[in-house]
């Protein structure tokens, strides 16, 4: 090798780690991310299997998902169960002895779909009673009304999907129970309904430096809904409900492919719009419970169908709440460093995966900084967000009232003292990285924050967004907020939105694992001499900025 090829080659080889040099170097204490191990694994010996359900080391992060699901939940939002968890948690914080612990209200009233009133199931039945008998496993829908006692009635499969289908039903579905949808078709399942990622996943998260447009989350919906704007999709469920109670309809009943071997997903397009309590009974069963009933309808056999729901509204409260609650700060007290997720849920299970884990890590995080008195700079603040299933609306609501309302984008004293928002909302997987939020000047922070991670976690850093969650309503305003990259698990196949979403699907280790990676990145980020750095402050939008709905 020639003396200039060495030098050419040499160069090259050293060019990344001269890059490196010249950014800015972290500083990351080892101490105190021993520490925080330490506080939340004790004398346990690390991690376990995932599986356990005992009081291993310090923890009480599996304390606090049992008094979210088993003893308080579900937590629809403004439930009495939503109410009685925020109370639940106020109290926990402040014995925990975190400073400024409020519920801090915000109002449905005029919020896309309508208020949200108070609402809760207190009985139901259903069944096939004809051609022969058989239980239906169901739930009612969200803000579903009550049956004036049994009822029974012919089932009449009528998909309304679209307003030209209205003129095609009139006059032919009174006193009907109405199968609303097609019939799910139920592909074989091959595929185990839970993973964790695989190398190769996590490698294909990052292929690009800048974003491409190639978005992590979930896709859209299909059929003529999908093609609606929100607003129209609304305006056109409202249309719905009027028409079949006008109709003269007894209850409607759906299903999804997603609930396939007897588990019950929850609808979300539930009206709310007019007086919710003259909602119609709507209830969801399984799919091969509405399969079997769409296919003797389509043999021409009659069947008849029983429900007995009740429910219980109260219009009068329609204020809904974040929990809050903070660490002050030393030395700079007027900056502010967030961690939360949504303290939400939809009805049918517990609210464990969605979001009981995200609020109950956060939880976590907060108690293992408080109770080791670590000093930081700035002050820590938790907010555990009301209505994000209803399109992150606590959230926005919150950003609105402290930062900057997006219809104007003109932000506040607040706003420039804001370092930075991060977020758990996918399930109970381990952390494996992070979401950018297209934000590429937060990778060489994050890069090495990680690095002393790497018994915890690989650290996998992506540019793409990640939508339907919290951290949307920071970002909207040019606020650095970011979302975790989690194993998938049975998130998606199994728990998320169904009556499968309960504790036991909770993996206490990968509880303990994010607990301490997010303690660890929120002390990082109330400690180091300059706030994270921002995207550009994106230009006003009109309608509000809240963009997609709630959807994790």
């Amino acid at each position: 090798m020639s003396r200039k090829t060495f030098f050419a080659v040499s160069f090259a080889l050293l060019l990344p780690l001269l890059i490196v040099a010249q950014q800015a170097t972290e500083h990351v204490d080892l101490n105190v991310i021993h520490k925080i191990k330490t506080a939340e694994l004790g004398g346990g010996g690390g991690f376990g299997g995932g599986g356990g359900r005992g009081g291993r080391g310090n923890s009480q992060v599996m304390n606090i998902m049992y008094n979210l699901t088993d003893r308080y939940g579900p937590r629809l939002t403004n439930s009495p169960q939503f109410r009685r968890a925020g109370e639940w948690a106020v109290g926990q914080l402040k014995e925990w002895g975190l400073s400024n612990v409020h519920l801090e209200k915000w109002s449905t009233a005029g919020g896309r779909g309508g208020a949200i009133p108070s609402w809760e199931v207190t009985g139901y039945s259903g069944a096939m009673v004809e051609p022969v008998y058989m239980p239906l496993i169901g739930y009612p829908q969200a803000w579903s009304g009550s049956t004036t006692g049994m009822v029974t009635g012919e089932a009449m499969l009528a998909q309304i999907q679209a307003p030209a289908d209205l003129d095609k039903w009139h006059g032919k579905l009174k006193g009907k129970i109405v199968l609303t949808v097609e019939a799910p078709e139920l592909a074989f399942p091959t595929t185990p309904l839970a993973h964790r990622y695989t190398d190769d996943e996590l490698l294909a998260l990052v292929p690009e430096v800048l974003p491409t447009g190639n978005a992590a989350g979930r896709g859209g919906r299909g059929g003529p809904l999908a093609a609606m704007t929100q607003e129209e999709r609304q305006a056109f469920q409202e249309k719905q409900r009027a028409f079949f109670a006008d109709e003269g309809v007894l209850a409607t009943v759906t299903a999804s492919a997603r609930g396939e071997s007897g588990t019950v997903f929850a609808s979300n397009g539930s009206p709310r719009t007019g007086d919710p309590t003259k909602n119609i009974p709507s209830v969801a069963i399984t799919a091969e419970n509405y399969n079997r009933i769409a296919r003797l309808l389509g043999h021409q056999v009659p069947v008849k169908l029983a429900f007995d729901i009740k429910t219980r509204f109260d219009t009068s409260d329609t204020d809904s709440f974040n929990v809050i609650a903070e660490i002050p700060g030393s030395s700079k007290p007027n900056e502010l460093v967030m961690v939360g997720g949504h303290f939400d849920s939809w009805h049918m299970g517990t609210g464990a995966t969605d979001n009981g884990a995200g609020s109950a890590v956060a939880m976590e995080a907060m108690r293992i900084l408080k109770s080791l008195n670590l000093k930081m700079d700035r002050t820590v603040r938790m907010a555990l967000w009301g209505g994000e299933e209803e399109g992150l609306l606590g959230s926005a609501a919150y950003v609105k009232e402290h930062f900057a309302d997006p219809a104007v984008m003109k932000p506040t004293a607040e706003h420039a003292g804001f370092a930075g928002y991060f977020n758990v909302d996918n399930g109970t997987g381990r952390i494996r990285g992070i979401y950018l939020q297209e934000n590429e000047m937060a990778r060489p922070i994050f890069e090495q924050w990680f690095a002393a991670l790497k018994d915890l976690t690989p650290g996998v850093i992506t540019i793409r967004n990640t939508g339907g969650t919290d951290h949307q309503s920071f970002d909207r305003v040019g606020l650095p907020g970011f979302q975790f990259i989690q194993d998938p698990m049975d998130y998606e196949t199994r728990t998320h939105h169904s009556n499968m979403d309960v504790y036991d699907r909770i993996q206490q280790a990968d509880m303990e694992q994010m607990a301490i990676i997010e303690a660890v990145f929120v002390y990082n980020a109330a400690t180091r001499p300059d706030k994270l750095p921002r995207k550009d402050l994106p230009e006003p939008t009109p309608a509000g900025g809240r963009g997609g709905r709630g959807a994790n």
